[in-house]
């Protein structure tokens, strides 16, 4: 823009020698770990600054298109109930208030008791998220974890609920989970490395001991795991999930003996997956032993380290990934996705006639809601599509009756379903792989001559599939002309594991070909107008942005990269960051040579050129956790430096918030805002 001028960092050599070759990084220096450094700042803020002036077209837009998204919430919304031991549960929103109230009656139509304000708990604090709310067996007790900085490191502070009074207990530097044990004395959590952000220790808290009293149960040596802690169904074991991206094994420890140390069901296994789950003696397994889709067995405790004495309950099937369980005493609940649809399948252990639930939309999703105890003959689901609103059903499985909706959430102003279509298609890529995309638009919007704007949204890596889920926010871009469109390309899971294989290590150049590939077949298709396609992703999803736009900007007006992992080669090199030591199995490790030189020749950070970029619109939050700041700060500064145009490159930081941006019920949808606006006033619809 005329009169405003860019921010130019400075430039400092700073050699990276590794397999033969060396890579030059000028802008090394806006690493700041402590991010107290002034010229960092400095910067930082000019970087604001200028995306303040640059953005300030903008800025009415994106306060109409905000009034717009927060005018589609319900105020007062609240969750279903549920019931569990001797209360139903829920939580419930007022007003204008940006975070949740925690309730519980003894009857539904009962009075509340109020058991957590989080609003209380957010006031003056700039940034506030809670991690986990866990009531204790004997529902006398209330655990809580908090975040205040954005950084995933956890507080967790204990209430007693017949007096509302805050005991001593006070517990650092934790991943958010709580796991009680069965004497309602006694809590477990798993401990992070400030450092690595790595939650690599379990312990075990008294009530009333401080924190350096707590005992250590167990400590995690490989530092490529993850650890998450749960409880089964029947809240007889606690259990211990250690977790890689190809590996994974399950540790128990009785619930009536705090004082006991995790025994491995089965010990882990290189490329061996599994998860249970628990009912009486037997656990129900789900594997992908012999079995790339996976499969389910059944095993009893007492040998359940001896394979061989698995039983088969569901055989492998290369056509259908089996994804969830739930195992109740009378029935299996299998979820598992075929051609990329999830479906639910019924299975009374009385040997009754299996069943599937039906479901109508061309694309959608469905998944398992809260069910708390395992003596129940009734099954809770969530099912959505980007045409239709979350709705919560329930289902009775001792008769084959219609299922209830228990609730649809409420999209005001004016939303009428009917006026949006959903489609499902299958792009050919280069390489004659079957790309999944979803498209969502608005019927009396949609011209059908290849002239309507396209927003196309990615992300394909660990295995996680992008659901064809409904959001309220995108109506305002199909009711403005745009159509919205999802490419689950290679990296997700859309279409089971190989999917997923066949876009991480030495194959991720397929997922940035896909998404690629998507948008030149809709344009053909006449989906879209040739000059009229924006993209946006995020974290891994801002990788794949990075290297499309390295690799083929000439077919983009726009581009958002949010928190975009970007410095690839670096960061893995690096096992004190975050992101590093237990990712090599997605991206490879780039101490070895073959997989240095691959990952090297796509990393977006490595590969700007001199050519014309994008549009972009790039943000960050300073305490970013997973994706560090410096990541994005370096390529901006790096991409003002090479790119041949005069499009905008707006750089945001948010200076208080972290990798999920903004906290609170409205203040993130400020940052949806500001996307939008950025999109829809470059292509004409403000």
């Amino acid at each position: 823009m005329s009169g405003i001028t860019p921010p130019v960092a400075r430039k400092q050599a700073h050699p990276l020698k590794h397999h033969g070759n060396e890579r030059i990084d000028d802008y090394h220096w806006l690493r700041d770990d402590e991010r107290q450094s002034p010229e960092v700042l400095a910067h930082l803020e000019a970087e604001n600054a200028y995306h303040k002036a640059c953005f300030a077209p903008f800025e009415p837009l994106q306060q109409t298109l905000f009034q717009e998204l927060i005018g589609r919430i319900d105020k007062d919304e609240s969750s279903v109930p549920y019931r569990w031991h001797q209360h139903w549960y829920y939580k419930r929103y007022q007003g204008e208030q940006e975070y949740p109230l925690f309730g519980r009656k003894h009857e539904l139509e009962g009075e509340e008791q109020l058991l957590l304000d989080a609003n209380e708990r957010a006031q003056g604090k700039e940034f506030y998220s809670m991690g986990g709310l866990s009531v204790s067996p004997d529902e006398t007790l209330l655990a809580i974890s908090e975040d205040t900085l954005s950084r995933r490191l956890y507080h967790i502070s204990i209430k007693r609920l017949d007096t509302g009074e805050w005991l001593s207990d006070s517990l650092s530097d934790t991943d958010g989970e709580i796991v009680w044990a069965k004497d309602n004395q006694h809590l477990f959590y798993i401990a992070k490395d400030p450092q690595t952000l790595l939650g690599d220790r379990v312990y075990c808290h008294r009530l009333g001991d401080p924190q350096a009293n707590d005992r250590l149960v167990y400590q995690e040596a490989d530092d490529s795991f993850y650890l998450t802690i749960g409880k089964s169904l029947d809240e007889s074991r606690i259990l211990l999930t250690h977790e890689s991206t190809l590996t994974s094994e399950v540790s128990t420890l009785d619930a009536n003996q705090p004082e006991a140390c995790f025994t491995p069901l089965l010990p882990r296994e290189p490329g061996h997956e599994y998860s249970v789950a628990k009912r009486g003696e037997e656990y129900y397994i789900l594997t992908n032993w012999q079995a790339v889709n996976f499969r389910l067995m059944k095993a009893v405790e007492s040998s359940f380290a001896d394979k061989r004495s698995w039983q088969e309950v569901i055989p492998a099937d290369e056509s259908r990934r089996l994804e969830d369980l739930l195992v109740l005493k009378d029935y299996l609940v299998v979820q598992y996705r075929q051609q990329g649809l999830s479906q639910i399948r019924i299975m009374p252990l009385n040997g009754a006639t299996e069943y599937e639930l039906d479901f109508d939309d061309a694309a959608y999703v469905v998944g398992l809601d809260v069910n708390p105890t395992q003596d129940s003959h009734h099954l809770r689901i969530y099912y959505a599509s980007p045409s239709t609103p979350e709705s919560i059903y329930l289902v009775d499985l001792t008769q084959a009756s219609p299922r209830r909706l228990l609730k649809q959430e409420r999209v005001l102003g004016g939303f009428d379903s009917q006026h949006y279509q959903t489609e499902r298609l299958f792009i050919d890529a280069r390489d004659g792989a079957k790309v999944p995309v979803t498209l969502v638009y608005r019927k009396d919007k949609f011209r059908q001559d290849g002239s309507n704007p396209l927003y196309q949204y990615g992300y394909g890596a660990y295995g996680y599939t992008i659901e064809p889920d409904f959001d309220s926010a995108i109506l305002s871009l199909l009711d403005r002309g745009v159509v919205y469109a999802v490419a689950h390309v290679r990296g997700g899971e859309m279409l089971g594991r190989p999917w997923y294989d066949a876009g991480r290590l030495m194959h991720k150049q397929n997922s940035f070909n896909d998404f690629i590939d998507v948008t030149l077949a809709l344009v053909e298709l006449g989906y879209c107008a040739r000059d009229k396609v924006v993209a946006s992703g995020g974290s891994a999803g801002g990788l794949l942005m990075g290297a499309v736009i390295n690799q083929a900007p000439q077919h983009y007006l726009a581009v958002a990269a949010h928190v975009p992992f970007v410095d690839i080669v670096t960061t893995m090199l690096d096992e004190s960051l975050p992101l590093t030591t237990n990712e090599y199995d997605e991206w490879g490790n780039p101490n070895q040579a073959e997989a240095y030189h691959y990952m090297l020749s796509y990393s977006p950070y490595d590969n700007i050129c001199r050519q014309a970029y994008p549009h972009l619109l790039v943000t960050t939050g300073l305490h970013d956790s997973q994706v560090q700041y410096f990541e994005p700060a370096k390529w901006v500064a790096k991409l003002r430096e090479y790119k041949q145009d005069d499009h905008l490159l707006l750089f945001h930081i948010d200076m208080e918030a972290g990798h999920g941006g903004k906290s609170g019920r409205y203040r993130h949808f400020e940052d949806t805002a500001e996307e939008y606006a950025f999109f829809l006033g470059l292509l004409g619809l403000a």
